[in-house]
Order: C-alpha cells, then sequence, then structure tokens
C-alpha cells in the first residue's frame, strides 16, 4: 500500500505542475461568469428571472460536462500515458520499485483526483455566484440536488477518461489521440440525435446522466441499467488499457 501511495502522490504532483490544470480552473471560472452575466441580463432586459442559487450551479453542469470537462479530461490522460510515452519519463517511473499495475492505477487515480477536483471547483464557485446574485431562491433540497448532481457526473467523466487511456495505450502519438478523441466525441454526439433509439448504448449520452437522478419519479431501473453500462465501459477500457500498458517496451 505504501508503494502505490507513493506512485500516486507522484502522479499527482506531476499534474499539480501542468499547466493544463490551471488552464481548467481559469476556463472554469469564466465559464461561471459568462453564465451569470447572461442571466443577469436576461433578467434586466427582459425581467425574466433566469436561475436560481441552485438551478445556476445545474446550468453550469450541463455546459461544462459537454464542453470544457471532457476536453480537459482528455488532455490530461493523454499527458499522463502519450506525454510521458513520447518524452521518455516513463521508463524513469517503471525504474522504482513499483509493480506496472500500481503506476497504471496511480495514474487513473490520479486523473479521477482531477476530474473530482474540477468537478467541486465548478460546484463551489457557482453555488457562490448563485448565492451572491440570487440569495432568496435558496433551499437545502435546492443545494442537496446540485451536490448529487455533480456527484454522479464524476462516473461517466471516469469512463471516458479510461476511453481516453486505451487510446492512448493503442496510438503513440498524443496528438492522434487528441484528434480521435474529439472526432469520435463529435461522432458519438451525431448519433445521439440523429438516432434517437441508439443514444442508450452511446457513451457521451451518459454526460446527462445526473437528469435521471434529479427526476421527480426517480427512474431506479433506468439509473441502474445505465450504471450497469458504464461498468462495462469501464471494465473493458481499463482492462484493454492496462493490458497494452503491461506489454509495451519502453
Amino acid at each position: 500500500m505504501a508503494v502505490f501511495q507513493a506512485a500516486l502522490i507522484n502522479e499527482l504532483e506531476k499534474l499539480y505542475k501542468k499547466r493544463k490544470v490551471m488552464v481548467a480552473m481559469i476556463l472554469s471560472i469564466l465559464l461561471i461568469v459568462i453564465g451569470q452575466l447572461l442571466i443577469l441580463g436576461v433578467r434586466t432586459g427582459l425581467g425574466i428571472r433566469g436561475a436560481g442559487s441552485a438551478e445556476f450551479p445545474l446550468l453550469v453542469l450541463s455546459v461544462a460536462v459537454n464542453t470544457i470537462l471532457p476536453l480537459f479530461t482528455a488532455l490530461v490522460a493523454i499527458d499522463s500515458f502519450s506525454g510521458e510515452f513520447s518524452q521518455n519519463t516513463m521508463r524513469i517511473t517503471l525504474t522504482r520499485p513499483v509493480s506496472r499495475f500500481k503506476v497504471f492505477t496511480a495514474k487513473v487515480v490520479a486523473i479521477g483526483l482531477f476530474i473530482l477536483a474540477i468537478l467541486a471547483f465548478l460546484f463551489v464557485f457557482s453555488l457562490l455566484a448563485g448565492l451572491i446574485f440570487n440569495v432568496k431562491s435558496t433551499t437545502l433540497i435546492g443545494i442537496f440536488k446540485t451536490i448529487l448532481a455533480y456527484g454522479v457526473s464524476f462516473f461517466p467523466m471516469l469512463v471516458f477518461a479510461l476511453g481516453v487511456i486505451l487510446l492512448a495505450n493503442i496510438l503513440k502519438s498524443g496528438i492522434s489521440v487528441f484528434f480521435l478523441s474529439v472526432l469520435f466525441f463529435i461522432l458519438f454526439k451525431a448519433v445521439e440525435l440523429l438516432f434517437v433509439s441508439y443514444s442508450g448504448i452511446i457513451l457521451t449520452s451518459y454526460f446527462d446522466w445526473y437528469n435521471l437522478w434529479l427526476a421527480n419519479s426517480f427512474p431506479f431501473l433506468k439509473i441502474f441499467r445505465e450504471l450497469l453500462m458504464m461498468l462495462g465501459y469501464g471494465i473493458m477500457f481499463f482492462t484493454g488499457a492496462y493490458y497494452l500498458f503491461d506489454k509495451k517496451e519502453f
């Protein structure tokens, strides 16, 4: 366990030093500021109330899970694997007394913690913005639903990250992995819109999974079915990516 903790701390230090983390936070702040300015503009110009203090974080989440969050999740995942492959720094990591499985798992956990950190960052600042500009609409139930929505959004993002990690272990070039990730993302979104009946098996359709948890009539069976689908994707991506990572020669 101590060896895994050391490997995880090493991966977290690498992530902390990357500019992508800071850029992701800056863009998150910009998303919140622009969103609140738009709501204030609509409220002032048209007299419409707009989003309340608990509703505003959900609006931010709906935009983030389809734009900046998958983008930076992909960039961090690519950098953690393809970046180290191309720079030959992976060889240095593997010279330490730690198994490849622990190194691989530490990288996955570090990426997962990055996703959690960005979600927490978005939640805190969007909630603060909502409270500042519309404090009267605050309710404990609304805040609880917001926390729930942000919490369950972690899982589909982690599965998406595992898919990018699989691509990063198939292809050597980080640029190729990023291009394919963006291409697949756009393609899957198009399939969602054009073939609605098949959207349930498309990975990107689960980015809005949190909406099911907020429904008035709790759709337990649908949530459970989609959870099993994501578990299946996650297990396949993790297993395939680790197999390729374990067989690589550095």
